[in-house]
């Protein structure tokens, strides 16, 4: 049993059962900007799941703030009967829960509101690249009553206490600091003016609430920006907050949310607990609780952030997202149960930044929480062939709702591409995936049987009521390669059947990992490397995930030279080496390039033989993943999981 992690913690006038929170993060959930049936089984779940406490998404305080679709809309009364629904789901299983108020100044478009973004300066977001208004004392005075109004929507709709966003994308931080605080009035130049809204807006909540629900504020320690917020400033601001009175408790995070955001949800690149100095420096400076964060991803890692006395809870988000029951098996001593998140972002930040509501890839219920699950009509005798996240997903569904499940796998472990993947020390957490389905086929009695090829005969013999293929795709030549030696594949690189050396093209075809993890690779081998791309951006997806920021530092720090807008067009044999034909799109410009070896991260074929040969079968055949057709992960993991749910 853990010392620290589970013992009870009073939050002003809220007491919480263990440390463990389930922070504040973007979902997509809302409906017309108001809190959905899926908000509440959402965190509904991770209540039952054994989370200390619960913090919602943000809840916009004033109508210019609108800097994505699916924003709760706060400050409209309609918002509370949705309030009712989550607090209602949330305290059915005893935790208590927060909300987080948040205006997000300019960090943020007039895309949907059509008004104009107000903000404390006329200082563009790098991102969003519109001139906000500079807004003023009276427009200052109308945010301000805005959070009181939505803080009283929130009283009125049973939440437990709220938590001003002061930290990675909000007007409060915008005020807060000198990168973005520009006025000459009495909101800006030193620190206490730069901090009067934030106390005026305390003042306001706290009427508003009233002595019996919590209040707390978030502070981001450093947005690592020029001329930003540091620690210093943050742990100043943490004890004038703290002298008000006011507040219960302060939650920290790091990095805004446009300029530095690949430090906020932190991918695997990072490592865990990398911004508990923030929480440990301001908890060193205050009384009152102090929440840290930081890529907290099982219960060892919470337990030693709070028994070095970085902080006094600890924030985790993705570990709980992956896992709705994180704290619970923590708490029950089996830990090694937990769904370990992977920090790829995939499915979480990923499917933010391209405005659909959030998932797992881990996960294939994180976010259809409210859809029930059909009962199984009757136990069936269940074949999977193929070891690889589809098939693993696939068996281990199937074999917890009650099915006798066999899998088939022809190497002598599972894993598939993911494995081959995380052979790349940079993408070495990846293989949780595979490790998590392992433990949860054996959990469910799935008989895994490696180093067995399936073939259709063997399939008919066992006399199955379901066959599920999960065979994935296998690399195929790109069309200009001309069948020469040295232009092989990024899995014939990772699985060692080529080893390139001396000057080595990457051609980057997906935009993802593929490319980047083997261009590292070979540079750590001591190629000179180069990737080339038909793309604007090398490995561009990676900006999605939040790993295009880190890539770049460590291809730069390689040598690794990067090459946009080209097209290889052919491709011919010199000794010991490569010539190309690159055709530069963007100006129709034909040079010639010559490589020891060429590297191509390409679009795969799928291993579909086994589907044609048994399409006579005598039971069901279902395809899941890379078979079907080759994509990334999370699709593997949705067809495996969503089949297995139909049997």
């Amino acid at each position: 049993m853990s010392r620290y992690l589970f013992s009870p913690l009073r939050i002003g006038p809220v007491t919480v059962r263990n440390r463990i929170v389930f922070s504040a993060h973007l979902t997509n959930y809302a409906e017309d900007g108001l809190p959905s049936e899926q908000h509440a089984a959402y965190y509904a779940a991770r209540a039952a799941g054994g989370a200390g406490l619960v913090i919602t998404e943000e809840h916009s305080t004033h109508p210019t703030d609108w800097p994505y679709e699916k924003l709760i809309h706060g400050f409209q009364r309609s918002a509370v009967p949705g309030y009712r629904r989550i607090t209602e789901a949330v305290h059915a299983h005893g935790v208590p829960i927060f909300a987080q108020l948040n205006h997000n100044g300019g960090q943020a478009s007039s895309m949907y509101s059509r008004l104009p973004v107000w903000a404390p300066s006329a200082v563009p977001d790098p991102m969003f690249r519109e001139v906000p208004k500079a807004i003023d004392a009276r427009e200052i005075a109308e945010v301000v009553a805005g959070y009181g109004t939505v803080a009283g929507h929130c009283a009125e709709g049973g939440f437990d206490g709220v938590e001003l966003q002061c930290s990675h994308s909000s007007i409060v931080r915008g005020f807060l600091s000198p990168a973005t605080n520009k006025r000459t009035d009495a909101y800006g130049g030193t620190l206490v003016n730069r901090t009067r809204i934030l106390l005026e807006i305390i003042d306001a909540v706290r009427e508003a609430l009233g002595p019996d629900r919590a209040l707390g504020v978030r502070l981001c320690g450093d947005e690592l920006i020029e001329g930003g917020t540091t620690i210093d400033e943050a742990v100043e601001v943490a004890r004038t907050v703290e002298a008000t009175g006011k507040v219960d408790y302060i939650n920290t995070s790091i990095g805004v949310a446009t300029s530095t955001l690949y430090m906020i949800e932190a991918s695997m690149a990072i490592p865990p607990g990398y911004a508990l100095f923030i929480s440990n420096a301001i908890r060193r400076a205050v009384r009152l609780p102090v929440v840290g964060v930081g890529r907290i991803k099982d219960p060892l890692q919470a337990e030693r952030a709070l028994e070095e006395g970085h902080c006094d809870l600890i924030g985790v988000v993705r570990g709980q997202i992956a896992d709705p029951d994180f704290a619970a098996k923590a708490r029950s001593g089996n830990a090694g149960d937990i769904r370990t998140c992977l920090s790829c972002n995939q499915e979480c930040v990923g499917r933010m930044g391209l405005n659909r509501w959030l998932g797992c890839i881990e996960n294939p219920r994180t976010g259809k929480e409210s859809l029930a699950l059909p009962i199984p009509r009757a136990r069936k005798r269940v074949l999977v062939v193929g070891g690889g996240p589809a098939g693993l997903q696939a068996a281990s569904t199937a074999a917890e709702r009650g099915h006798h499940v066999t899998l088939f796998e022809r190497e002598q472990a599972t894993g598939g591409q993911v494995a081959v993947a995380a052979t790349v020390p940079s993408r070495a957490e990846f293989l949780d995936v595979v490790r998590n389905l392992r433990a949860e086929c054996a959990r469910y009695g799935v008989d895994v049987k490696t180093g067995v090829a399936a073939t259709a005969e063997m399939l008919r013999d066992e006399h199955p009521d379901v066959v599920v293929l999960a065979t994935g795709a296998r690399p195929q030549p790109v069309h200009w390669a001309g069948g020469l030696d040295r232009i092989v594949d990024v899995r014939d690189v990772l699985e060692r059947r080529a080893t390139p050396a001396g000057d080595v093209l990457v051609v980057d075809d997906l935009g993802f990992h593929q490319a980047a993890s083997v261009a590292e690779l070979l540079a750590d081998r001591g190629c000179r490397v180069q990737i080339s791309t038909p793309g604007m951006v090398v490995c561009q997806d990676l900006g999605v995930t939040l790993d295009l920021e880190t890539f770049n530092v460590r291809a730069q720090a390689k040598g690794i030279e990067q090459r946009t807008d080209e097209v290889v067009m052919s491709a011919s044999a010199e000794p010991d080496g490569v010539a190309l034909q690159i055709l530069k799109h963007t100006t129709g410009e034909m040079t010639e390039a010559r490589f020891d070896w060429v590297v191509c991260a390409a679009h795969q074929t799928p291993d579909d033989a086994l589907w044609h040969e048994l399409k006579e079968a005598p039971f069901p055949v279902h395809r899941v993943g890379d078979c079907v057709t080759p994509r990334r992960a999370h699709a593997a993991v949705v067809e495996g999981h969503r089949v297995a749910v139909g049997l």
